[in-house]
């Protein structure tokens, strides 16, 4: 009888610890879902391809409200990419020009994975996330990125303001999990590897 509780007890706690991390696992593909993530790659790391990197940014924000002026949904924010696609690089290439620096520039709107990033007020969890995707010159330097929708870009802009409060207690308090966090990345890896 003993034995049957003790296996009933670990059932229900095993049973309880999967559901929360089937829950928090669901909550971060609904984060990687719901964004559009802005990623520029500098020529290389040298300190004027990096501030002819930032500068490329600085022009693409100016022009941010404009690019994309009506759109109220990811799926807008998407479309309008790849419709803007060819004026996004031209704003790139005229800034870059402007400093006499004739690197080719592409812009793409990808999915690719990135690493656990911190933005000023949150941070952003490891994942695969759309992505306007600038690639400067030979795009081996280091990257720029933000966050297009919703547009926390801006500096005053916060994520309360558009993600629930369970979200956003996850992205303003990440250290408090941490441990989901790994065990998230780790079972993505896994599955990842078990479909190739």
């Amino acid at each position: 009888m003993r034995k049957l509780e003790t296996a009933m007890a670990l059932a229900l706690i095993a049973s309880i610890f999967i559901g929360n991390f089937v829950h928090f696992s669901q909550k971060l593909k609904n984060l990687q879902q719901d964004v559009l993530r802005l990623h520029i790659l500098a020529n290389s790391d040298s300190e004027q391809d990096q501030n002819l990197k930032l500068q490329v940014r600085d022009a693409l924000l100016e022009q941010s409200e404009l690019l994309f002026a009506g759109c109220e949904s990811l799926e807008d924010m998407k479309t309008r990419a790849v419709e803007q696609q060819e004026t996004i690089q031209k704003i790139a290439k005229q800034t870059l020009e402007k400093q006499g620096c004739y690197d080719d520039v592409q812009v793409q709107l990808v999915s690719m994975e990135f690493d656990t990033r911190e933005y000023e007020n949150f941070t952003m969890p490891a994942g695969d996330y759309d992505a306007v995707r600038i690639l400067i010159g030979n795009a081996e330097g280091h990257n720029w990125w933000c966050v297009m929708y919703p547009p926390l870009c801006l500096p005053v802009a916060e994520p309360e303001n558009y993600f629930d409060d369970e979200t956003v207690e996850l992205l303003e308090y990440p250290q408090q999990y941490e441990v989901k966090f790994k065990c998230v990345e780790l079972w993505e890896k896994f599955t990842k590897k078990l479909k190739s």
